[in-house]
């Protein structure tokens, strides 16, 4: 559910010198040149694990694969040196639990998932399981296939980091917690139910700070660092002419509809409530009485960043001709963050193939996601889309709401923020600290009490295309600013370094 746009690529080390420092890492010359020598010998088998785990999708809206994709989940943390490795059933599909016990005085968590999204293997140019190396213009040789960059390929690059400290024969500096899920693709609707582990939620709450693996550097090489997210919830809304008064209850003959009403239209006008100014604003009531706006430092952030960008070259990867309202990129960033959307993914009804079908369809549906920020909550959508639609006049449009979860904030003085940046900066990476990314992640299980973590995203190299055909993830870097597989390898193992020796 994440999201791709950088909005910016400034090194903020003006405001980085305002926070408490970092040290720099600890690991000797020595150390770091064995675990380079270390991810340099396992890179075949690094690209050979990304490719084996694209070939095995666990794609939970399908339900296909999920036993076989926790269990290999599970296999690759034993592997990677987990020691104590679990599988944990929840309310629907299960997750991994692992813990690694390194004797460091400091715990880091990392957020994994282990589903991905749907696919049509037509519309992709490169069968999407099969993980092949294509050439990506700008940027290099990479694996393409679905998961690649969400988020399979981030993530066994962290897990070859920990290959590399064991044949390398280093302890890695810090203890490490692992939590893995596979419904994020859905929604997360049950990852409440591992986090809410008694011995799970112990684990977490000794940890610093949680982190999910990330690939996002462009072709300048720069990355962002995330103070929050939105939160997101994914829903249906039905139009069911066997539940509404008028019917009908199954597909009937168009020829009919002078007579009979159409659940369909009946669809279409309850979606034009839900929205004003063309679709861009929410018009459900209450909708902004809880939202936090963007502060005037955070407003700031983002101007910083989107001052390096170049805005066509967004619209160009966008396939767009204009942000919304004609609003300058700057003030197109700063709505991205500050505004919660009410989004519609799909609409299906009646007949959709080939040629016409003169029905009348008994039933419309229209797939939604509402992207949440900072106070609002899951709980209050939900209800207010209800209230909304009733006090309206539609009380019989269905809503089926399949996952979801609260908005994310981190403080920029956390330690995890600060080990970061400190990371970027030893490594000569330009970032920028972005107030909230667009996209969702369930890190709310996280930031929000009782465990109250600072939570973010971390992690070099390049990959694009997550949710849709031609997925990729690059190994083989041939853009000097930008990390390729061991490189990013090497990223992961110095921020273990930098949470150990924070101050």
């Amino acid at each position: 559910m994440l999201s791709f746009l950088r909005h910016g690529a400034a090194c903020t080390l003006v405001l980085a010198a305002s926070l408490p420092a970092v040290p720099a890492l600890a690991q000797s010359a020595e150390e770091e040149a064995a675990l380079r020598s270390a991810a340099e010998s396992g890179r075949d088998a690094s690209i050979k694990r990304i490719q084996d785990w694209i070939a095995l999708p666990s794609i939970a809206a399908e339900d296909l694969n999920m036993q076989e994709g926790v269990e290999y989940m599970a296999t690759l943390a034993r592997e990677a040196g987990f020691d104590e490795v679990e599988i944990v059933p929840t309310s629907g599909h299960p997750g991994v639990f692992a813990t690694m016990d390194n004797g460091a005085d400091r715990t880091l968590a990392v957020y994994f998932m282990y589903d991905v999204k749907q696919f049509d293997p037509a519309e992709w140019s490169s069968p999407p399981l099969e993980g092949a190396i294509v050439e990506k213009e700008g940027f290099g040789r990479a694996i393409m296939g679905r998961g690649a960059v969400n988020q399979k390929g981030p993530e066994a690059t962290f897990l070859a980091a920990l290959h590399a400290f064991k044949e390398a024969g280093i302890t890695p500096p810090v203890n490490l917690v692992l939590i893995a899920e596979g419904e994020e693709e859905i929604g997360s609707p049950n990852f409440g139910d591992m986090t809410a582990v008694p011995h799970i939620q112990t684990a977490l709450k000794e940890a610093e700070g949680i982190f999910i693996p990330a690939s996002w550097q462009d072709r300048s090489g720069a990355v962002d660092v995330n103070l929050g997210s939105k939160g997101v919830v994914e829903l249906e809304l039905i139009s069911d002419g066997a539940n509404w008064g008028p019917g009908p209850k199954t597909d009937i003959h168009s020829s009919l509809k002078a007579a009979v009403e159409s659940p369909a239209w009946r669809l279409v006008h309850a979606l034009e409530t839900l929205v004003e100014d063309g679709g861009n604003t929410p018009a459900i009531e209450g909708w902004y009485e809880n939202v936090r706006p963007l502060t005037e430092h955070e407003k700031d952030l983002i101007r910083e960043g989107a001052a390096l960008v170049d805005p066509e070259e967004q619209k160009e990867t966008l396939g767009i001709t204009r942000w919304i309202d004609d609003l300058p990129y700057d003030e197109a960033m700063i709505r991205l963050a500050q505004e919660p959307t009410v989004n519609i993914e799909g609409l299906v009804s009646g007949y959709t193939g080939p040629g016409g079908k003169t029905i009348l369809p008994g039933r419309a549906v229209a797939k939604i996601d509402l992207r949440l920020v900072p106070n609002q909550t899951r709980e209050e959508a939900e209800r207010k889309m209800r209230a909304h639609l009733d006090a309206n006049g539609f009380e019989d449009i269905e809503i089926e709401v399949s996952g979801g979860y609260d908005p994310t904030e981190t403080a920029e003085d956390s330690l995890m923020i600060r080990a970061e940046m400190a990371t970027y900066e030893r490594l000569g990476i330009p970032y920028a600290l972005n107030p909230r990314l667009a996209g969702s992640w369930p890190g709310a299980m996280f930031t929000d009490p009782p465990l109250s973590l600072p939570a973010g995203h971390f992690g070099i190299g390049h990959g694009s295309g997550a949710h849709a055909p031609d997925e990729y993830y690059v190994v083989e870097s041939t853009n000097p600013n930008v990390a390729g597989l061991v490189d990013a390898t090497m990223g992961y193992a110095h921020l273990l370094y930098a949470v150990a020796e924070a101050e």
